[in-house]
């Protein structure tokens, strides 16, 4: 195992350096932080032993390259009593450990070796849970597209890091899969992962979802609720349809991102949280920026790490691969072993521009499994919910022209309206909440032209 040795004094590297090489590691050197940004950027290391302060780059420079790189490779500091709060900070920043000067070499090697063993149990974990993955159909990123690839390679530097994350996209198009990729991919895994989507929660309940509330701080209120954000604590929170929070809400959120603390509703104590925070949107918030109706400041504190996440009808050349790992997991669902897709039906789903983006693909594979007999999925098995009334013609016949212009615009407004909500509705196997996602509505809207229409 080879060992990176940053110290700009001669004498003590020196003499740690031969120490080290004695209980058989191989050890590079480096006397100052440029030296050995060089080294690591050139070939990987298992570990990495840098003094805190140094010529040129500082010891938290190189922690924060290393992480950049690698954020497996554990990083040890060494430090003078004067540094210890430098050193502690570092260790939030994801150093492994830190050891004192004049340094005591029986706990140098004892902290070397704690610090290996973590990164192999690291990445035997990391290896566990892909198999995992395989073994039991877990949703996971699929697609070999150029546009799909650079969001994977995105995720794949963002994730080690603690940078809050933007996904923007359309309706359906996964951006919790991804969400909970930039989590399992970080040093957050084992730690909680909670969701919050703000499009399905009323205004007078938001905050209290959030933030929570103490015992008696309102009508009701018998006992202290602890929040999404308290919940997240040491892990991530997704805040899902973060377009729709009100604005009321939003400087409370910026401020737990910034400062990374709040209060309960009806409390004084400031409750501290080391949360990290990904936020998805299918709206365009730098309109609603312009339109008064986000905050500028909470954009930008999101904007961080933005990462486009591409419609479907971007990435024909992954409907295939993903439409089959849908037969392959609900075969498994619905024990019907052995389906695969004929030649007509991929090349069906491949002319289909897919509106609905990936949750559509997914359903209508769905419903295709349960339609099919034998051991194909037929092109006639399938069933595009937008892809029913395909020329105008269609609805004339049924439709009432009598009255004037206006009123036949309205009636037509309203039945076109009413089609769209159904098609939504049937696309997410009649989930609300996804429906009003796909429509870019509320959820209180959606319900309330569910009821006027009488589509329950």
């Amino acid at each position: 195992m080879k060992i990176l040795l940053v110290e700009d004094k001669d004498s003590l590297r020196q003499m740690l350096s031969t120490a080290i090489k004695k209980a058989g590691y191989q050890v590079d050197e480096a006397s100052d932080g440029n030296a050995a940004a060089e080294k690591i950027r050139k070939q990987p290391y298992q570990l990495v032993i840098t003094d805190l302060r140094l010529p040129a780059l500082s010891g938290l420079e190189i922690l924060k390259i290393q992480k950049e790189i690698d954020a497996t490779i554990p990083v040890l500091l060494m430090t003078a009593y004067g540094t210890i709060e430098e050193a502690v900070e570092a260790m939030k920043q994801g150093a492994f450990d830190f050891v004192l000067k004049p340094v005591d070499i029986s706990h140098l090697f004892l902290l070397i070796d704690r610090a290996l063993q973590q990164r192999l149990l690291l990445l035997e974990n990391f290896l566990l849970k892909e198999e995992f993955q395989r073994a039991y159909g877990i949703p996971k990123i699929i697609g070999g597209s150029p546009a799909i690839q650079a969001v994977s390679n995105s995720i794949q530097r963002v994730a080690p890091t603690d940078a809050t994350v933007l996904l923007t996209g359309e309706s359906g198009t996964g951006k919790e899969v991804f969400s909970r990729a930039i989590h399992q991919l970080g040093p957050r895994r084992d730690k909680p992962f909670v969701t919050v989507n703000c499009a399905a929660i009323p205004l007078t309940l938001i905050e209290n979802e959030l933030f929570g509330h103490e015992k008696g701080s309102y009508t009701g209120a018998f006992t202290r609720k602890i929040g999404k954000f308290e919940l997240a604590d040491q892990g991530t929170i997704f805040l899902d349809e973060i377009g729709e929070l009100h604005i009321s809400v939003q400087a409370k959120v910026l401020r737990v991102i910034e400062e990374q603390c709040f209060e309960r509703i009806g409390g004084l104590e400031a409750i501290h949280v080391n949360t990290r925070v990904v936020a998805a949107t299918n709206r365009d918030l730098q309109e609603q920026v312009q339109k008064k109706e986000f905050r500028e400041d909470l954009f930008f504190r999101l904007s961080v790490f933005p990462i486009q996440i591409p419609p479907l009808r971007e990435r024909i050349s992954d409907v295939r691969l993903l439409a089959q790992f849908f037969v392959e997991k609900f075969s498994k669902e619905l024990h019907r072993q052995g389906l695969q897709l004929s030649p007509e039906a991929g090349r069906a789903l491949e002319e289909y521009s897919w509106p609905g983006n990936v949750r559509e693909l997914q359903n209508t594979i769905e419903r295709a499994v349960i339609l099919s007999d034998g051991t194909v999925i037929r092109q006639e098995d399938l069933h595009f919910a937008f892809g029913q009334q395909k020329h105008t013609d269609d609805f004339i016949p049924w439709f009432d022209l009598t009255g004037s212009l206006t009123e036949v615009s309205s009636r037509a407004s309203r039945a076109a309206e009413k089609v769209k909500i159904k098609q939504a509705l049937e696309i997410s196997n009649w989930n609300k909440t996804q429906a009003a996602e796909m429509l870019t509505v509320s959820y209180k809207t959606l319900l309330n032209k569910v009821k006027e229409y009488e589509l329950e």
